[in-house]
C-alpha cells in the first residue's frame, strides 16, 4: 500500500467512523493492522481518524485497543495527537489508559512519541502540569512514557537556545525518577536523559553530578552519560581532577 492508497483508505475509514459505525470502520482497518504496514502510513490513518467527532472516534479506538496489535497503537497515538489542541487533558488521560492496556514496551514508546511528546512541544507548561502525576503512577509503562516524551521533545528541539530554559525544567521534572528501580521504566527515563544529554550536554553535567549520590540503577547513569565528552563525564562524576592529572 502506497501513500495515496493509504490516504484514500483513511478517508473511507473516517467517513464510516463519522456515521457512528465503529465496527465497520475497524473491519476496513483490520487487514492493514494484520500486515507489517510502515508506521508512517499508519500515522496517516490515525491523523485522519483523529480529526473527527470525539465520541465515534473513541468507539473505534476502543475496538483497536482490544486487539492489542502493534500497528494499532500507532493509529491510536496519532488519533489522540490530533486532540491536543482541542483537549490535551483528555488526550493524555486516554493515552495513559491505552498504555496500561498495551502492557508492553513498544506500546508505551509508540504512544509516548505521539501524545505526551508532542504535547510538550505544543504547550510546554500545560503539558508539564498534566504529566506531573505520571511520575508517581503505579504503572511502570506510564512512568516510562514520561522519559519517552522528554526524548521526543529533546530530539525535536535539538539544543536550540530558545529551549534551554525548558530543558532545564525537564531535568528538574525528571529528578524524582532518577532513582526509579523498575527496569522497564528505567529504560524510558534513561532514554529521555540520554537525548537531553546529547543536545543539552552542559545542562546535563550540572544536573547529573548531585544525582549520582543517590541510589540509582547503573543503566540510568550510563544512559545519562552516553553523549557526554570524556571531560564532561569527568565533571559529572567528580573525576575532573583525575583527568587533569592524567593530562
Amino acid at each position: 500500500m502506497n501513500t495515496q492508497e493509504t490516504r484514500e483508505l483513511a478517508a473511507r475509514i473516517d467517513a464510516v467512523v463519522r456515521r457512528g459505525q465503529a465496527e465497520e470502520a475497524y473491519a476496513l482497518l483490520a487487514p492493514v493492522l494484520a500486515e507489517r504496514t510502515p508506521f508512517r502510513l499508519l500515522d496517516i490513518i490515525g491523523r485522519a481518524v483523529g480529526s473527527g467527532p470525539l465520541a465515534p472516534v473513541n468507539d473505534l479506538l476502543q475496538h483497536i485497543s482490544s486487539r492489542r496489535t502493534e500497528g494499532g497503537w500507532v493509529v491510536i497515538g496519532s488519533a489522540l495527537g490530533q486532540r491536543l489542541d482541542r483537549d490535551a487533558a483528555s488526550a493524555l488521560a486516554r493515552c495513559r489508559t491505552y498504555a496500561v492496556i498495551a502492557d508492553i514496551w513498544y506500546g508505551a514508546d509508540i504512544l509516548g512519541e505521539r501524545v505526551p511528546g508532542p504535547a510538550l512541544l505544543s504547550d510546554f507548561d500545560h503539558a508539564l502540569r498534566l504529566l506531573s502525576g505520571w511520575r508517581e503512577d503505579g504503572n511502570r509503562w506510564v512512568r516510562r512514557m514520561v522519559g519517552v516524551a522528554v526524548h521526543f521533545w529533546a530530539k525535536r528541539t535539538r539544543g536550540a537556545a530558545p529551549h534551554i530554559a525548558e530543558a532545564h525544567a525537564l531535568l528538574a521534572f525528571l529528578e524524582p525518577l532518577f532513582d526509579e528501580w523498575e527496569m522497564d521504566a528505567v529504560k524510558g527515563v534513561g532514554w529521555g536523559l540520554k537525548t537531553l544529554g546529547r543536545h543539552y550536554p552542559e545542562l546535563m553535567v550540572d544536573w547529573l553530578s548531585p544525582q549520582l549520590h543517590r541510589r540509582h540503577r547503573a543503566l540510568m547513569r550510563r544512559k545519562a552519560l552516553t553523549y557526554l565528552s570524556e571531560e564532561q563525564r569527568a565533571r559529572a562524576t567528580g573525576r575532573a581532577d583525575e583527568v587533569r592529572e592524567a593530562e
